[in-house]
This record gives C-alpha cells, structure tokens and sequence, in this order.
C-alpha cells in the first residue's frame, strides 16, 4: 500500500478524493492537511460533508493538520493529492516536488507548462514520462502532475475517437456546468437561483488551451500542442448539481461521414493508452453512447461508470460545420477532477513513478 496524503481535504474536491481513496486496494489515506479553520480536529468534526455517499468510518477519526511540508515527509508519505486552491498550490506543490514527493494535483496553475504532465489517462497516458524531463530540468527528485480542467477533460474525452478516426478541424463548445464546479462555498445560492450565469473566470481559456495539450505529443523539450484543429468554448453556470453538460460542434477533416460511423467510433473506444494495465478507477467503457433523443441528463446519467465514463448522445449530422454535433456529460468532480486524479496516480505506480 502506498501512503497518500491529501491536501485541501476539507473542500469539495478534497472530500472526493477521501471518498475514492478511503477504500483503495493501492492507497492508504495517512495525513489530511487544510489551509482553513479545520485544522486542529478530527477529520469527521471539521469536515462539512455534502457528498450523497457516507463519511467514511475509517477516516473520521484521522486528525486534520494545518498545511504543513515537513510533517509530510516525516510521515513517509508516498504520493500527495492537492485539491488546494490555485492562489496557495504553487509554492507548496513546487517545495514538495523539491523534497523528493511525488504531487497529483487539481490547481490549474503550471497546466500548461511543457514539463509538467497534463493527463487524461485514456487519452494521453504516454505523456507521464515527461516527468523524467521534469525532474532532469529542475534538479528533484519528486514530481507534479496535473489533473485537467474539468470541463476539459468530459470534451476531451469526447473528441479523442474522433480525432484519431476522422481527424479534426474545428470544434465549438458550449458548456453547461454544474454549481460544486465553483467549490464548496463558491456560489451563494442566491446568484444561482432562478438564473444561468453566462461567464465562468478563465473557464473559456482552459478548456480553448488545455484541449490543445492533452491531444498534443512528446518531444525532447516535452509536450508540444496539437495545433491540427482549433478550440473555441462559451461556458455558462447552470442550476445542476453536479454533472458538466457540453454540446459540441466539431468539423472533421474527412467528409462524407455517417452519423452510425461516428458513433461506432465512439463505442468501440477503450481507451487504450491504458488498456491491460488493470487500473482500479478505469472505467469499463469510458465513452457511453446513448441513443435516446433526449439524453445525457444530468440527473440520470452522471454516475455513468461510478462517475469516471462520460455519456454522449444527440449524435447528429452539422451541415454548417461540415461535421457532428453532439452532447456529451460527465460527472465534473469525479471524471473532472478527483477521480481522474486518483486513475493518474494508478498509472504513475503502475509505471513504477511513485
């Protein structure tokens, strides 16, 4: 079993990770850390839990710590999981990384810097031995790997068959996303309400930038961006829960294409970047295609693959694109953060990373 620790595990993306970890066949939760009021009491008396599964029994009782360094690696741990916030990950996920431990993390700052490992399994697995470049560059011997945008990630799953079937020209993405997207606190509900916000900080740019890196290839100086097609995106907050909605238009580089073409296309991938390594968190199918004519819905279908598999359906012809149209959901704080993150540090033990 290897040691996890888990930073900023009081907050929305914190409590998934402790849910997905707490029973773990290859980790085992030994140190919680929290930048907030919390710490200083047990896990299950700090913790304000909104998640529809239960506080696990067996992490109640562990006591939260303030953010801390050195008390992680007096406790031998042997992989870091950062859900902290963007303004307070970088100094400490960079000094962890100095000190020789191995960080998984869901702050979007340093995405896109070619050394640092931007990974959706399924779709760029490869992309993990940029971490030897990494540490040559930067003298360490540990490591960052980033978790994507979450709303990055459902698109990008999306696009990855039809990218290395038909090829791709142009997609346009137009996103609906659910409140825990904003945090634990990051939305009074009186903005919300009755509402749709039409703008999410940053959001357009991530998904536009990140895209572009998850579909790119290794190099001698690391990742270089698949600049073959173009992204644009319009993300909006809607009153949802949980579960990201995206509805997609994508221009392809080979014409003529059945409808039935592409959605074969779409089911029979596995993702095989990954395939027969036998990862706990990989989803049997990580694409689910629905042909009912008024699915994905939230409601119904984030929970696809216990919340990793992503749900399309309306797969239509787009006679101005000259392609498909599409929408496609997925489950935004486990596909979209803690449980891709969790399935990126199966493949980094799995490797022999960690």
């Amino acid at each position: 079993m290897k040691k996890a620790a888990i930073l900023g595990a009081t907050g929305l993306v914190g409590q998934r990770f402790v849910s997905l970890l707490a029973d773990h066949p290859w980790f085992e939760i030994t140190l919680l850390q929290s930048s907030g009021k919390s710490a200083g009491k047990r896990y299950g008396e700090s913790v304000k839990w909104v998640l529809d599964s239960q506080l696990p029994d067996k992490v109640a009782d562990l006591p939260v710590e303030p953010l801390d360094l050195a008390s992680i690696a007096r406790e031998g741990v042997d992989i870091v999981f950062s859900a902290l916030p963007a303004e307070v990950s970088v100094d400490v996920e960079l000094e962890l990384a100095r000190r020789g431990l191995v960080v998984v993390s869901n702050a979007s700052p340093m995405r896109m810097e070619p050394d640092i490992p931007l990974l959706l399994p399924e779709v760029n697995a490869d992309h993990v031995e940029v971490l030897e470049l990494q540490r040559r560059r930067r003298g360490w011997s540990g490591g960052i790997v980033k978790v994507p945008n979450c709303t990055t990630s459902i698109l990008t799953l999306s696009l990855k068959p039809l990218l290395d079937e038909f090829g791709l020209r142009r997609v346009v993405a137009s996103s609906m996303q659910a409140i825990s997207g904003a945090g634990l606190t990051g939305l009074p509900s009186m903005l919300i309400m009755d509402n749709l916000i039409p703008f999410i900080e940053g959001e357009e740019e991530k998904v536009e930038e990140e895209t572009l890196k998850l579909l790119g290839s290794v190099g001698g100086e690391g990742v270089t961006l698949n600049n073959s097609f173009a992204v644009t995106a319009s993300c909006h907050r809607v009153m949802v829960l949980e579960g990201h909605t995206i509805a997609v238009f994508a221009e392809l580089e080979k014409r003529s294409i059945d409808v039935e073409e592409v959605i074969k296309a779409m089911e029979e991938f596995k993702g095989n970047k990954i395939k027969g390594l036998n990862l706990p968190s990989q989803p049997e199918k990580p694409l689910v295609v629905k042909r009912e004519p008024d699915r994905p819905q939230p409601r119904l279908d984030r929970e696809a693959g216990k919340g990793m598999s992503i749900v399309v359906g309306r797969v239509r012809p787009d006679k101005v694109m000259g392609g498909v149209k599409y929408v496609v959901l997925g489950h935004n704080t486990i596909r979209g953060a803690a449980g891709n993150g969790v399935l990126i540090a199966e493949l980094l033990v799995k490797k022999g990373l960690v």
